[in-house]
C-alpha cells in the first residue's frame, strides 16, 4: 500500500463532475490500484475514489487516473509532504461476529429464503479482494453473488459492488448478479444498491432458525 500526503486539488469526470479545492489530504493507493483521497476528519470515508480496474499516470506536477468506464480522476499535487509503500502482505478476512456467521450458514442451508429457484454453489467463493459469502445460481441458472450482513449499509453495497466485478471477469460465471441480505435494510444502502442493479432482501433471523414469533408462545 502506498500513502501519499499531499497538498493538491483534484478533479473528478464522468457521471458527474466533481470538484476538490486545494488543500493538504491523504492519497491512498491499494495493491489492487484502488485509489482514494482522504482529509482528516469525516470518519472512514474518502472524499473522492476510484475503484480498480484503472491506470495511474504520474505526470510532473500531476497524477491523471482513468477506467475503462470513461471516469477520469485528476489531482493536481503542489506539495508532496509524504510518500511511502508498506507491504502488508495478506489479509486473513474479516471474522464475521456470532450472529452474521450463522445467518450465512442459515441461508446456506435455505437459500430460497432469499429467492425462489435459488441453489447453493459455494459458501465464501474467492475473489482476489476476498470471498463473497454464498455464491449461487437461479432457477435460470445465471450466477447470483450474495453479501450477508446483520445491518445492510451503505459499506455492504460497495463491498458487493467490488466483488462483482471481480467475479463479472470469470467467463465462466459472467454475467453475475448480486444481492445484499440483512436483517435490516438501511434506506440509504436501499437506494444505492437499486441504483447499481443489485437487489436488497429482509430476512427474520429467528425465523431461519424455526422459532415462532413471541405472540404464538405459550411460555
Amino acid at each position: 500500500m502506498r500513502l501519499v500526503i499531499a497538498n493538491c486539488s483534484v478533479d473528478y469526470q464522468g457521471r458527474l463532475t466533481a470538484h476538490l479545492p486545494m488543500a493538504t489530504r491523504l492519497l491512498l493507493i491499494k495493491a489492487d490500484g484502488c485509489i482514494s483521497i482522504h482529509s482528516d476528519g469525516g470518519a472512514y470515508k474518502p472524499l473522492n475514489w476510484m475503484v480498480a480496474p484503472n491506470t495511474l499516470r504520474e505526470e510532473s506536477g500531476r497524477w491523471v487516473v482513468t477506467n475503462g468506464k470513461g471516469e477520469t480522476l485528476t489531482i493536481a499535487i503542489d506539495e508532496i509532504v509524504l510518500d511511502s509503500t508498506h507491504e502488508l502482505g495478506v489479509d486473513p478476512g474479516l471474522q464475521k461476529d456470532g450472529v452474521e456467521a450463522r445467518l450465512q450458514e442459515l441461508l446456506s442451508l435455505n437459500c430460497e429464503a432469499i429467492g425462489a429457484g435459488l441453489r447453493l454453489v459455494r459458501r465464501e467463493h474467492p475473489t482476489d479482494i476476498g470471498p463473497v459469502d454464498l455464491l449461487c445460481r437461479d432457477a435460470d441458472g445465471r450466477a447470483v453473488a450474495v453479501e450477508v450482513k446483520r445491518r445492510g449499509e451503505i459499506d455492504g453495497v460497495e463491498q458487493l459492488t467490488r466483488y462483482l466485478e471481480r467475479l463479472n471477469r470469470d467467463p465462466m460465471l459472467r454475467p453475475v448478479r448480486g444481492v445484499l441480505v440483512a436483517q435490516v435494510v438501511k434506506p440509504q444502502a436501499r437506494v444505492l444498491a437499486e441504483s447499481r442493479g443489485i437487489a436488497w432482501v429482509e430476512v427474520d433471523y429467528d425465523e431461519l432458525r424455526g422459532l415462532e414469533p413471541d405472540e404464538m408462545r405459550l411460555f
